[in-house]
């Protein structure tokens, strides 16, 4: 494989991890919702689905019960936040903390072990093409499940009443309550989503993008996902788009150190959370941009007095 072949084959893989948990955190936010532990709900997912896979040798028991480790870390998150109004930003903080010291307690036996991760998706005769068949179709196949998944979101947002229910929380949740929206339950169930599908990111990380474990190996992926909503404008397209620019720029260390580029290796492994805060800031100060797409009641505590 050629060093393009492998950037660009390697910057779907990469962008895979951001876009999962960003997908998840982008319908949070869409209920009204911030949720800053998904760093946290990655990394103990990313231990679970590690430790489950090299004891179990299966990728798909893996993945499931990092998956469902997920969605209880956000629990917690969705009882303290939302059944007793605490402040979103603290909670999420917190819960964040919270996941980077369990999944430090849960891979201590396992640090530095490596497991192998799953084969490729090879397509036949499209595999073969030049260029294009090593970087879209030799792919695993969560790479393309994922892409799907951003593609079935974006449609089930914009376009179903399910889509609707969410928006019209995220808007106004007293008015949502007034059209017959269950309000909480819809939180809850957009809380449980955000957090499965973090659960599915740390997993692939851990298992497939790096199939070893190592203490802090979610590196602020997390972070990076929650920023990744911001910078997508609350656009599953944009979302997408952002996760494959950071996929791009997260290879850059690997690429520039290939070509012998003396660049500070300290620096190149930065250059993900620089880009992040330089595009923020960026973005920030656009501020019709980011009231035009932004749910309006997001961060906001609902305690359905309105409502009664």
């Amino acid at each position: 494989m050629s060093t393009l072949e492998f950037f660009l084959a390697g910057t779907l893989s990469a962008a895979t991890v951001f876009l999962l948990a960003a997908l998840g955190e982008l319908v949070v936010e869409k209920s009204g919702l911030l949720n800053l532990g998904v760093e946290g709900m990655m990394a103990v997912s990313a231990a679970v689905g590690f430790v489950v896979t090299f004891e179990t040798g299966s990728h798909i028991w893996g993945f499931a019960l990092a998956g469902l480790s997920g969605v209880v870390i956000s629990m917690v998150f969705a009882v303290v936040a939302i059944t007793f109004l605490a402040n979103q930003v603290a909670t999420g903080l917190a819960v964040g903390i919270m996941g980077l010291g369990l999944s430090a307690l849960i891979g201590r036996e396992y640090e530095s072990r490596t497991i192998t991760s799953p084969a490729d998706l090879v397509i036949p005769y499209l595999s073969d093409l030049p260029l294009l068949g090593p970087v879209l179709f030799q792919q695993n196949i969560v790479v393309y499940l994922t892409f799907l998944l951003a593609v079935v979101i974006g449609y089930t947002l914009t376009h179903t009443r399910l889509g609707l229910a969410i928006r019209s929380v995220g808007e106004q949740p007293s008015a949502a309550h007034a059209l017959g929206f269950p309000v909480y339950l819809i939180r809850y169930a957009t809380v449980a989503f955000g957090g499965l599908l973090a659960g599915f990111a740390g997993a692939y990380a851990s298992t497939i993008y790096t199939p070893l474990w190592a203490d802090g190996m979610i590196a602020g992926r997390g972070w990076i996902a929650v920023a990744l909503v911001v910078f997508g404008t609350w656009k599953t397209g944009r979302v997408a788009f952002g996760a494959l620019l950071f996929g791009m720029i997260s290879l850059g260390e690997l690429i520039a150190q290939s070509m012998g580029a003396r660049i500070p290796s300290q620096l190149l492994s930065s250059l993900p959370y620089i880009v992040t805060i330089i595009v923020l800031a960026m973005i920030s100060t656009n501020k019709a941009r980011m009231k035009l797409h932004a749910p309006f009641s997001l961060g906001e505590v609902y305690d359905g007095s309105e409502g009664r």
